[in-house]
């Protein structure tokens, strides 16, 4: 029988970056899900803060020369890949100076603040489709997991509905607190403008109008099939708006517990003994 295959979005993964449940619960589940026997591939953002000699990191050759029209601008879309040891988990990452600038993460290198996080969302949700899309790889689960890959769910839903890559997959986003870095962000009013490509209208973008992060995790659970509480402090108002949403929802589940919750998830919505709405 083939592997079923799982396409990890994620925000954050340790060693990458600092540890946190994001970071940490990605890389478990990832690599639970993959000694489980399903195949998967991950992809995060080349935040600049990364130290890719450390880690080894390498363009991806055969990936070379992609680019992207944001906003009516050219950009060059560089995918690179590193391998965890002893594992061998290879982790794929999205890079475009102009959106990960040297030695940043949420701020720039100097501590000021960046003002182009809607672009640099918009940036990695479309890149990671599109990169999976030239590779051919057609993943039957998509789990989203942070505020910047919240946008995944709509372009799979809407945009790519029609791509044969996609036609079955089924897309799982897992919302998560907002930490105090979060809070201080600045995202731009053009958020909802911009993410409009072929295939979505307006009124899919009407949740990001106002462009707060908590509206990202709002826009993300919309256009999935099912919704996960990723950690045990999410707010009152995204449980209450993933509730009224009557999709399945699975409650906080401990790094402990998570690969064997999540995959039950998986298999249930891949032999659709569960309704979606």
């Amino acid at each position: 029988m083939e592997k079923k295959r799982v396409l990890f979005i994620s925000q954050q993964i340790c060693p990458y970056l600092p540890e946190n449940e994001l970071s940490s619960k990605s890389r478990t589940l990832s690599q639970g899900t993959m000694e489980g026997g399903k195949d998967i591939r991950i992809f995060m953002p080349k935040y600049g803060c990364i130290n890719e000699r450390r880690y080894q990191l390498h363009e991806v050759i055969r990936l070379s020369g992609m680019n992207m029209i944001l906003d009516n601008l050219d950009y060059p879309l560089i995918i690179k890949v590193a391998s965890l040891q002893p594992i061998r988990m290879q982790v794929y990452f999205i890079e475009n100076e102009d959106y990960y600038p040297k030695k940043s993460f949420m701020e720039e290198a100097d501590g000021e603040v960046i003002d182009f996080h809607d672009e640099r969302t918009i940036f990695f949700c479309r890149g990671v489709l599109e990169t999976v899309r030239k590779l051919g790889w057609a993943p039957d689960v998509v789990h989203c997991h942070g505020w910047m890959s919240a946008l995944a769910p709509l372009y799979l839903k809407r945009a790519f509905k029609d791509d044969p890559i996609f036609a079955d997959t089924k897309v799982v986003y897992s919302v998560y607190a907002q930490d105090e870095r979060d809070n201080e962000l600045i995202i731009s009013d053009d958020l909802a403008r911009k993410s409009i490509v072929n295939g979505i209208e307006e009124s899919d973008v009407e949740l990001i109008g106002n462009p707060k992060i908590d509206n990202l995790h709002k826009i993300g659970m919309k256009f999935a099939d099912a919704i996960i509480l990723g950690n045990a402090t999410v707010s009152d108002d995204l449980t209450t708006y993933a509730e009224s949403l009557e999709k399945t929802l699975l409650p906080y589940q401990t790094e402990e517990n998570c690969v064997e919750a999540y995959n039950l998830l998986y298999d249930q919505l891949l032999e659709e003994e569960i309704v979606l709405t």
